[in-house]
Order: structure tokens, then sequence, then C-alpha cells
């Protein structure tokens, strides 16, 4: 799908939006909803190859994740659940979104492996998501659940409420919605420290993922590794995630017989190519799975590095009267984007109406906010950042 080209020249805005992943281009879409004059600048392609969020399963599964992730992330990722429909029918083109919920399998050999999956979600996951949100299947019924590994499980979860949706098809549809809220859009543009602060806009707003290193200690990259395969014939109906003491792989289903495959997580900002041992780990898992998966076409072996800030957790962060950053959305950016997004418009908002400048302001606004745990500054009113 064709995605609009950049804008020739920069002009005056509202707000500036420095990075155009997942979530630079989603607060600039909103902001750009609301009557504001916003200008998106992102060094790479208006496709989002360069982005973390285009190496992705967008799996939307936050009980599953509740697994490893803490309470906070759960309840973001369940209101993010809810508001997903809603920002989809706004977007200009269509995305591929899906509400099957995620099947979680073993094999007998990991059986433990599934009692320590279950106490996790009961200690990270709130009582909203488990009341009706995880269905014990043995035997007949998990055949029923997912026909297309009929006879290959004794045992699994059925997680009924979560969903996924196509991470590429996203990203052009809210390139597409930019240039229908016209944004001044400048793609292939990179940006140094200088010319962000000096940028023309009354508000800047730094999405830069791990281009903001230099400005955000702590920040830090995790490497992911996915396979993206072509295979006709195998019909799964919902993600399903296999349980594993070294590798919990899952396998995300999309349109027209494509599955997305992932498991590794890797310390360390190596953009380099995917490793023969992670390679073949992916696909022997999903082999094991089902075995339709030896016969699947390699379509794309990839890697990212996502931004991960040290407690795992997004943060919103004030900087100074003109500027916010938005940053460590890790592996759960399209599990959070809706909420996230919507808070840092808000955000931004209150700051370019100078909502923030007064003494305790700002501690007042964040206490009377949704998610006032995703907020924090790196100076105090009155001081520079």
């Amino acid at each position: 799908m064709d995605v609009p080209a950049a804008s020739p020249t920069p002009s005056r805005t509202d707000f500036a939006v420095v990075g155009g992943g997942l979530i630079g281009r989603l607060i600039a879409w909103r902001l750009a909803g609301t009557g504001a004059r916003v200008s998106l600048y992102e060094q790479g392609d208006a496709q989002g190859r360069s982005a973390a969020a285009w190496v992705a399963a967008a799996m939307l599964a936050p009980l599953a994740e509740a697994a490893s992730a803490d309470l906070l992330i759960t309840e973001l990722g369940a209101a993010s659940l809810e508001a997903w429909p809603v920002l989809l029918s706004a977007l200009p083109t269509p995305v591929f979104f899906q509400r099957n919920g995620t099947l979680v399998v073993w094999h007998p050999s990991d059986r433990a492996e599934s009692a320590i999956f279950t106490s996790r979600l009961r200690v990270n996951a709130p009582a909203s998501l488990l009341t009706g949100g995880l269905e014990t299947l043995a035997g007949a019924a998990l055949d029923r659940a997912e026909p297309a590994l009929g006879g290959r499980f004794q045992q699994g979860y059925l997680l009924p409420h979560e969903g996924q949706l196509d991470n590429r098809q996203l990203l052009s549809a809210v390139a597409h919605g930019l240039v229908e809220r016209q944004v001044d859009t400048h793609w292939n543009t990179t940006l140094d420290e200088a010319a962000i602060e000096a940028l023309p806009a009354g508000t800047v707003i730094d999405c830069r993922g791990l281009g903001a290193k230099r400005a955000w200690q702590g920040l830090r990259g995790i490497r992911g590794e996915l396979a993206r395969v072509h295979a006709p014939g195998i019909g799964l109906q919902r993600p399903v995630r296999l349980l594993h003491p070294r590798y919990p792989l899952y396998i995300a289903p999309k349109e027209n017989d494509l599955y997305v495959i992932g498991a590794t997580e890797i310390e360390g900002e190596d953009m380099s190519p995917i490793s023969v041992r992670s390679s073949l780990e992916l696909l022997s898992a999903a082999f094991s799975i089902h075995p339709g998966f030896g016969e699947a076409r390699i379509l794309e072996l990839s890697t990212q590095c996502r931004p991960t800030l040290p407690d795992h957790r997004p943060q919103i962060r004030r900087v100074n009267d003109r500027m916010l950053r938005v940053n460590g959305l890790y592996r759960h950016g399209y599990m959070l984007a809706p909420e996230v997004s919507a808070a840092a418009v808000e955000f931004a908002l209150a700051q370019a109406d100078q909502a923030l400048s007064g003494t305790d302001a700002f501690e007042q606004w964040v206490a009377a906010s949704k998610w006032p745990a995703l907020f924090a500054r790196d100076a105090r009113v009155g001081e520079t950042a």
C-alpha cells in the first residue's frame, strides 16, 4: 500500500512530534484530531520499516502477558484492548483486527510450566481479567477450541477475551490518517538534539525510542527476533503460545495464511541479522506445534530492538514547559498504544495550555489523571531541565 510522501518544508505548528514509530504517529494523529496544527519528524519512511513496531506480532494479550508483566501493564493492556476497535474505526484504511482469544499449550514434558504460568497470572493480573478470562481445556474440548491442533496437545488454556491486529497495516493506516488530518510530515529526516530544541513548534514531543538514549538515562534496547511465514492449510484461528522453560514461543495467524512466529528476547542492542540458533529454535518450535509448518515458506527473518526502561514500564516525562518525552513501551507497544497515546495527548494539551506551570500544578494534574503511574518529570517548575 502506497504511503504519501513527506511535506517539503517545515512550518510553525502547535506540536512537533519527533519519532514516527507506533506511538509517535498515533500521538501526532490524535493531536491533529483535536484541531491542533501538528508536524511529525521521522528518520525512517512512512511505512515504518525502520521502527521497532515494524517487527512485531501485535498481539493484544494483557492476561497472557501477566505471566511476566506487572499490574500496571496488564491494566493498561486491558483498557487498550477495549479502545482498539474505536481507534481503528476512525482510520481511513482497514486494519486486520481479531478478538478470538489466545490459546496456551504445552508439551507433556513441560507440564510444570503450566502451574508456573497460572500462578504468575494470579499475582500480576487484575481480578477483572481473570474472571471468565481463563478457561482450562483438555481432550475434546481443546480440539473443539482449536481444530487445527486436534489431538496434538492434551491440555491447554483458552484466554477468550484477547486479540491481535496486523502491525504493518496499522502503521500504513495511521500514515494515511496523518495526511487526512493534515499533519505536516517529514519522513526520512534525522534531527540531533539541537535541531529538536529549535523546532518551530509550541510544544515538542520526543518519541524517538532508542534514538533518545542520550537524553534519557537508563533507556536501553532489548532485541527481539521474528519469523514471518506463509503456511496455507494450517488454519489456526487465534494466536497460540507454547509454554517452554527456555523459549516461550508464540504463533500469531494473520490474514491470507501469514503467520508471525516469535520467542526470543535478548539483552543488548545488536541489530545484526537473526542467528542460525534462533532461527532453528523458532521454526523447530513452530513445527512441534503443527507439522504443517514444515512446508511453510519463509518470507522474512527479522530483528529489532525494543526501547526499554529499567522497570519495563512506559513513561511520559515532562522535560520543561516546552518539551515532553514518551518512551519505554518495550515489547508491549501494540498492547498499550491506545491508552499511552491518549494519556500523552491529554498531557501535551495540558502543557500547551500552561495548565502545568503553577506551583504543584504538575502533581495535581497527574494525581487526577487516569494513569498517574505513567508520568514523571525531569525538573521542577521554573527550573531548566
